[in-house]
């Protein structure tokens, strides 16, 4: 393949269904927050759901790149078997850190003592954080069929994966919130683990022809996959650079928890954050695409440099036009079911964060091309600084300028992650 033959139209095509599967995955944030919303006591519901989620994400994140990992190495009997292993190990892993997580003491003194959550808000996040203890090890599994099928060509098949997910989590939450006893935080989290294990069965199906097609492939496993070592090489720098990057908001959680208005920043933060990811999710599934088209002497990339480009300025302009204008207030008020003053209060920070998605498409690219590249070490030094940045930000505005916390949440996420672009910048020159 020549970087003549990679045109704007077969990118587009490869790169849709993923596209629409992160945005079907985005849309269970606002509608799970939506039915919170209506359910008894939001605020702290909300607030208690936020943090769950948080606190699941983190535990987590060893597993997020491994659909990067099997759509770059899954190239034959061997290297699958391998990753296999490697993820077994893996979600093995992280289901003993979640349960470590939900020993009392340990909760206590994570929600309580570091967070610094109120008693209605800690006892509503322990129970939801149970409820999402199979999460991680579900993902997991479905990521690494997933980046079978993407490595296949097969990318439909994901979007009809997350489709199965999408059905099954509005179904529990339709049936829960219609028998009336559970709380809302624990309505969503529910939900959530019942639609990420449907489409961890539905993805394993749809992914038994290439499974199969592997599985008879003769070969080395070469490269990353040659050895074991050499595949916690190659995967340790992005294990990491997914735990500092989710390990982000807990950190968030704990500074707003204790700045101003910390219950009123706390229940908007998620569903700012679910409109934001709306957009964000367009350009993360950008990375996989250039992983799998890029070429293995980097042919494609010229023509893929050009498709994020337009990604990016479509996706940042799209939360613009909702964030300055009055469809701020539409979303807030009448989609997420915010109140007045709750719909008001979320303005400063969604214009804030408003150009992030254009941000995570450019870094989904310079990601992708870093992996190529087996040098994923600068995925790690640039979320490092993403973090650090982030971090000093929203300890600067809270504990000096004493900011709100939604305001100071924004503006830490903003900085840290153009400092993360600009880190990965200078390593982009084409290679060759």
């Amino acid at each position: 393949m020549s970087d003549a033959t990679l045109t704007q139209a077969r990118i587009f095509r490869f790169w849709l269904p993923l596209a629409a599967t992160w945005l079907m995955m985005a849309v269970e944030g606002p509608f799970l927050a939506a039915v919170i919303a209506r359910l008894a006591e939001p605020v702290y519901n909300l607030a208690a759901y936020g943090v769950a989620f948080s606190l699941a994400l983190v535990v987590e994140a060893p597993v997020i790149m491994l659909m990067s990992a099997a759509t770059a190495l899954a190239r034959n009997r061997l290297s699958y078997i391998r990753l296999r292993t490697f993820t077994h190990v893996l979600n093995a892993g992280v289901t003993v850190a979640m349960v470590i997580a939900l020993l009392p003491p340990v909760f206590k003194a994570i929600a309580v003592g570091l967070i610094g959550l109120p008693p209605e808000v800690a006892s509503r996040t322990h129970v939801a954080l149970l409820i999402l203890l199979p999460w991680p090890a579900v993902i997991g599994i479905r990521r690494l069929y997933q980046g079978v099928l993407i490595r296949r060509g097969l990318t439909r098949r994901v979007a009809y994966g997350t489709m199965v997910r999408l059905a099954a989590m509005f179904g529990t939450a339709i049936i829960l919130v219609h028998d009336g006893r559970l709380e809302g935080a624990w309505v969503g989290a529910a939900a959530l683990t019942m639609g990420v294990s449907c489409e961890a069965a539905a993805s394993r199906f749809m992914a038994s022809g290439a499974l199969r097609t592997l599985m008879g492939t003769p070969g080395e496993a070469t490269g990353a996959a040659a050895s074991w070592a050499a595949l916690t090489r190659f995967y340790y720098p992005l294990a990491l650079t997914t735990l500092l990057s989710l390990g982000i908001h807990p950190v968030v959680t704990f500074f707003v928890g204790n700045s101003r208005m910390p219950i009123e920043s706390l229940a908007v933060l998620p569903v700012i954050g679910s409109l934001v990811f709306i957009f964000r999710s367009i350009g993360l599934a950008y990375q996989e695409v250039v992983i799998a088209l890029i070429g293995d002497e980097q042919e494609g990339y010229g023509a893929l440099r050009t498709f994020g480009t337009v990604l990016s300025f479509g996706v940042a302009s799209g939360l613009s036009l909702i964030a300055w204008t009055p469809l701020a207030g539409v979303w807030f008020r009448d989609v997420s079911g915010l109140t007045d003053e709750l719909a008001a209060f979320a303005l400063i920070p969604i214009r804030i964060l408003a150009v992030i998605p254009g941000l995570t498409a450019l870094l989904s690219f310079q990601r992708a091309v870093m992996v190529v590249r087996n040098t994923t070490h600068r995925v790690t030094l640039a979320t490092i600084i993403e973090v650090a940045g982030a971090v000093i930000v929203i300890w600067v505005a809270i504990s000096f300028l004493e900011a709100i916390g939604a305001v100071a949440a924004a503006a830490a996420l903003m900085i840290g992650r153009i400092g993360a672009n600009l880190y990965l910048a200078p390593a982009m020159q084409v290679k060759g």
